[in-house]
């Protein structure tokens, strides 16, 4: 749907060198099959394998009567026995694909895969696989009334690396939806129509929103089109105040059931204890009996249970729902495109699920234990030295190997745009890293830029505390001699505390 109201010295050359016990339930039948290979640009194969011990959220919807028809992750399984992939992303220097899949059956995803896929390059995540047994996968939507940025006005996908985390201590990634990011599958097999009921849940973070239509996760039209009130299905997730008088400023769970975004059957959020959601991870969640109730809740996506903010009557003329057939992410009915947000898993199932079944649903999310934080993680910016004032600079745009970096004002530069990655990378220019200088391990060993090795000295921790240690050594990335001054030399040191040491984002 659409918001109306809206719209230079070189170094020397050198050699390089769950945990958790979730549930205990009583399973009548485990709802899973086998996938077949897909047609597309990569072959996949997809096993069954025995059941893992965990059980994970749509064994538990299924065992509650309330079977996903499609469930979405580029993190981890959904289902205990799933094996096969959970995303492909395409290589942006030869225009290559390749599958991501599991480290194990019921397990987290390998992004080890991905970073050495895309390693020298960027890629992009082309579709996102669906693991029920529907094969419900969302390529990048063909557009839609609203164009998108892409090709004939297509949307398109996400930056496979901008977006990474830790699930279960491992790394993974999220999507990260910016405007023009959306995906979507047509005339999805299975998927609850008309006034049928369904339940959705996706995990999402409150790091990376916005107040435009529409970061979206659930059903819509075919059509891509607004085709009238009640032909949507979705959870939207963000700061919209469609129809005014909110109380707070967001982000929100709300449901967009075209032509608006609800907090309630009246529209408008006057709880005064639902000023927002801030989580870095957050568990959101919608239901729809189709006729007489809709019912929105949120949770902390690593701990604890859920809060319902409205279970109540449907709005005035969305009863019964005519809800359509098209699964989708990242963007409205109608491919509305000016939405953001953070994607890590999700599902959607047909029928009510009960109550019951959402709470140990969430159990097994919190089990999941993600971490890492979320977009503040993966987004190119500025590193702001705490104690200059002055970002971490590449002395005059170089892009030669052995630089050291230094301390500049901040301008905004390409030279000033450090991206972190998957494998723990500080990219600069995208193919990049900062580099500890010959695996050194002294203080006053130079912070260099050079090619991207995998190399531990080229991984870096970003702490809590704003040090930056890198991994390799355990020394912290320090301004040199308490520095202030433009051009002040950017080292590694051991790790004193100082404010010289501490780094900011942005």
């Amino acid at each position: 749907m659409y918001d109306s109201r809206s719209f230079p010295l070189t170094g020397l050359r050198r050699v390089r060198p769950l945990g958790v016990v979730l549930l205990v339930l009583v399973m009548a039948a485990v709802f899973f099959g086998g996938r077949a290979a897909a047609s597309g640009p990569t072959e996949r194969t997809a096993k069954v394998t025995a059941a893992a011990a965990a059980t994970l959220p749509c064994d538990i919807y299924a065992a509650g009567g309330t079977p996903c028809i499609a469930a979405h992750s580029t993190t981890r399984a959904l289902f205990a026995a799933y094996n096969g992939p959970l995303y492909q992303v395409q290589r942006a220097s030869d225009h290559a694909y390749h599958d991501v899949g599991l480290l194990s059956a019921g397990g987290y995803a390998d992004a080890s895969a991905q970073t050495s896929f895309c390693a020298g390059t960027s890629c992009t995540i082309t579709k996102i696989y669906d693991q029920s047994s529907r094969h419900n996968d969302m390529p990048i939507s063909w557009g839609g009334y609203w164009s998108g940025p892409g090709a004939g006005g297509a949307d398109v996908g996400a930056d496979a690396a901008a977006l990474p985390v830790t699930a279960g201590g491992h790394q993974v990634f999220g999507v990260k939806v910016t405007p023009g990011v959306g995906y979507r599958i047509d005339n999805a097999s299975g998927a609850p129509t008309g006034s049928q009921p369904e339940g959705i849940y996706m995990v999402t973070s409150s790091n990376y929103t916005n107040q435009w239509c529409c970061f979206d996760y659930g059903s819509g039209e075919n059509t891509h089109t607004d085709t009238g009130n009640a032909t949507m299905n979705a959870i939207y997730w963000g700061n919209a105040c469609w129809f005014g008088n909110c109380v707070g400023t967001g982000p929100w769970v709300e449901a967009d059931l075209e032509n608006g975004m609800f907090h309630t059957g009246s529209g408008s959020n006057k709880d005064p204890d639902n000023q927002g959601v801030h989580h870095p991870f957050v568990s959101a969640w919608e239901k729809n009996n189709g006729t007489s109730n809709f019912t929105l809740k949120y949770g902390d996506a690593t701990n604890g249970g859920l809060t319902t903010t409205y279970s109540g009557g449907l709005p005035s003329g969305y009863s019964p729902m005519k809800t359509d057939s098209s699964l989708l992410l990242g963007t409205g009915g109608d491919n509305s495109v000016s939405g953001q947000g953070e994607f890590f898993e999700g599902a959607i199932t047909a029928g009510f699920p009960s109550d019951a079944t959402e709470n140990a649903v969430q159990a097994a999310i919190t089990a999941a234990a993600y971490g890492g934080g979320s977009t503040a993680g993966g987004q190119a910016t500025a590193l702001r030295n705490g104690n200059a004032n002055r970002c971490l600079d590449v002395p005059n745009l170089s892009q030669a190997n052995g630089i050291q970096t230094e301390l500049w004002d901040c301008n905004g530069g390409s030279n000033q745009q450090w991206t972190p990655t998957g494998a723990k990378e500080l990219r600069v220019y995208g193919t990049k890293c900062l580099d500890d200088e010959a695996n050194g391990t002294a203080n006053g060993t130079r912070a260099i830029i050079w090619d991207c090795t995998g190399g531990s000295n080229q991984q870096w921790n970003l702490n809590s505390d704003g040090s930056i240690t890198n991994v390799r050594s355990g020394l912290c990335l320090d301004a040199s001699g308490n520095g202030t001054a433009n051009g002040t030399m950017v080292q590694l040191w051991q790790c004193t505390g100082g404010s010289n040491q501490k780094w900011t984002r942005g």
